[in-house]
């Protein structure tokens, strides 16, 4: 699958995206599901903050919480074999600098040249065809996937 799909495309024109479960089906599978998710305009305003400092309660009084709501999309990957993946906490892998990196696409990202692949060229080895590099931008985790081959990308209710 490349990133002119009709998924990618639909993962890459989403507001927000989450992570919602990481499993391992079987030894080298890797399966993730990510479910879409936007600003709650419903709740707009709305949101309950006990105990907060009134210098935040004024910030957030008209803010809207980011939330999957009922009409958006959940997607599974799938990646029969891997060669690696690395699940980084959002804040801490937002803070590096990667404007060496090459890239296509926004949330579902495929990479040319990276710090992760650079990484796995010197720890690694023994691959029949070169590595491609995914990585998943979620709003709690960053997901990168090295594999020989694209995952199957799915919607799944």
């Amino acid at each position: 699958m490349h990133l002119d799909d009709e998924f990618a495309s639909l993962i890459n024109n989403a507001t927000y995206i989450y992570l919602r479960s990481i499993r391992e089906p079987l030894d080298n599978q890797l399966e993730l599901i990510v479910e879409e998710a936007v600003a709650n305009e419903q709740k707009r305003g709305e949101i309950p903050r006990p105990n907060e400092l009134p210098e935040i309660a004024a910030l957030s009084k008209d803010s809207a919480p980011i939330e999957s709501t009922p009409g958006c999309l959940t997607f599974r990957f799938y990646w029969k074999h891997y060669a690696a993946y690395l699940v980084t906490e959002e804040m801490v892998g937002s803070c590096g600098n990667y404007d060496d990196e090459l890239y296509k696409g926004r949330l579902f990202r495929l990479y040319t040249k990276s710090h992760f692949l650079n990484h796995l060229s010197r720890d690694t080895g023994a691959h029949s065809n070169p590595l491609l590099h995914y990585k998943i931008t979620c709003l709690n985790h960053l997901v990168d996937v090295a594999a020989e081959n694209p995952p199957e990308i799915e919607i799944v209710s």
